[in-house]
């Protein structure tokens, strides 16, 4: 008879080990909770806050903005430096300036300025 309450006693154990598996401590299920909670905020956060994937997705689209507007400034500066440099280096830079936005002419030239009429009085 001792054998039947070996198997027996092995079988109760093995039903009890489920059993307490399935039921857990007040102290686990407020652990649990708490790291369920802590997995819930990390996802909304993920999906919804700061640092979201779509905050991240608008912060790529704004540089990829203001690295197009950054290259027209350079560029504008470059122009603009190549100016300044030809200013200070030659005579033929303050000369197209005076002619064009002046109206100056060198001795000797003749100035023409022709006018055209409006459309509706011919």
């Amino acid at each position: 008879m001792p054998a039947p309450k070996a198997k027996s006693s092995a079988g109760n154990s093995k039903g009890n080990v489920e059993r307490m598996t399935l039921k857990l401590s007040p102290a686990r299920q407020v652990a649990l909770a708490l790291l369920a909670l802590l997995f819930l905020g990390l996802q909304v956060r993920l999906w919804f806050g700061e640092g979201s994937l779509r905050h991240v997705a608008a912060l790529k689209k704004d540089v990829a903005v203001l690295k197009e507007s950054n290259a027209k400034l350079a560029e504008r500066n470059r122009l603009m430096a190549a100016d300044v440099n030809d200013l200070k280096q030659g005579t033929e830079a303050i000369e197209e300036i005076a002619r064009k936005d002046l109206g100056m002419v060198r001795n000797g030239e003749t100035f023409f300025l022709i006018l055209e009429q409006p459309r509706g009085t011919e």
